[in-house]
């Protein structure tokens, strides 16, 4: 299945740290297979491996596993240090509660705070001074982070009842829902969210053999291995995924192959906030990105792949999907890193 890309917003606030003390943005995307003009396009997109090579690269540029983002670093190898020990555990409950007794000694800018109370966990990032734009970003991607370790550990997604940024990131929540799969609100204080407090006694599966392959895997593999496929956007998209080559067929013959009426299906999508059409554009947009991200194959070959019968309507679509045309979306080839 094509996987959901990420957008530049999202690539543009994780580098706020080194754009902050001067670093070399451009150079720093090129090593991890990103074409700088990307940046100055608010459409594009990136793909998920992309997005797991920028992180590489910005560990090693800033010697931070936060990227540069907060006033002190997160002494690299943190993260490895907190798996070897999280996967010993033997219940999600305690997982989280040795995992924020971990991080409150490793973390100086915010700390996990983790409350169980009338049948519901709430897991808090709470800063421990003013907190900035950059700030702000990575306690979000780290309450995402251990989000993804947590549902590793016990090998299931746990349902989020809601997640809660900070009222002045509501501008910057580009993929939030569709990473956590839950509503959103919005809280002066903290980045954080919450679940039934049943799911704490789930076990650790998890052992330290295939936490070895996990860790190679990381941090791509926190950003797809749990996402929640049960959606009826995302069974659609499963089912186009294998005609996206060939005409797609219409939204009444997708229905009859789910046994869901059009108006139905045309209700319950809206009520996901997607629709037919956009489901379409943006699996031929995430295809194509894989594509060219991912392979030399010539524009007309990936334009066929994706459902186009000649490169320049495909080059317009591409272009009015992401601001950039094709070619140049694949101009950082073979600078890639990871």
């Amino acid at each position: 299945m094509t996987h959901h890309t990420i957008s530049i917003p999202q690539v543009l606030q994780i580098l706020q740290g080194v754009r902050q003390r001067g670093g070399n943005i451009h150079a720093i995307v090129q090593r991890a297979g990103i074409a700088p003009a990307l940046l100055d396009s608010p459409l594009a997109r990136v793909t998920q491996a992309q997005y797991a090579a920028l992180t590489f690269v910005l560990r090693r540029v800033t010697r931070d596993e936060l990227w540069g983002l907060c006033h002190h670093p997160l002494r690299v190898g943190s993260f490895v240090q907190a798996c070897r020990m999280l996967v010993h555990c033997q219940t999600l409950g305690e997982v989280l509660r040795t995992g924020c007794r971990f991080f409150h000694l490793q973390l100086h800018d915010f700390v996990p705070r983790l409350v169980v109370e009338q049948g519901f966990v709430h897991y808090r990032l709470v800063s421990r001074g003013p907190r900035d734009r950059a700030q702000s970003y990575a306690e979000r991607v780290f309450a995402f982070f251990t989000y993804g370790l947590v549902s590793w550990l016990v090998a299931r997604r746990i349902p989020l009842l809601d997640v809660t940024y900070p009222e002045a990131d509501m501008a910057y929540n580009t993929d939030a829902e569709l990473l956590f799969h839950a509503p959103m609100h919005y809280a002066k204080a903290h980045v954080g969210f919450r679940f039934e407090a049943r799911w704490l006694d789930l076990p650790v599966v998890q052992n330290s053999q295939s936490l070895a392959e996990f860790l190679q895997q990381a941090p791509a593999s926190l950003l797809v291995r749990y996402r929640d496929t049960s959606s009826l956007a995302d069974r659609i998209r499963r089912l186009l995924r294998k005609r996206l080559r060939d005409e797609l067929p219409s939204l009444e013959a997708v229905g009859q192959t789910l046994a869901i009426t059009p108006q139905t299906l045309r209700r319950r999508l809206r009520d996901e906030g997607s629709g037919y059409q956009q489901i379409k554009d943006e699996l031929r947009r995430d295809a194509a990105i894989e594509y060219l991200a991912q392979t030399r194959l010539p524009l007309l070959e990936i334009a066929n792949r994706v459902g186009f019968s000649e490169a320049s309507t495909f080059h317009r679509a591409f272009k009015s999907w992401t601001g950039v045309a094709p070619g140049e979306y694949r101009s950082a080839l073979g600078h890639g890193e990871a």
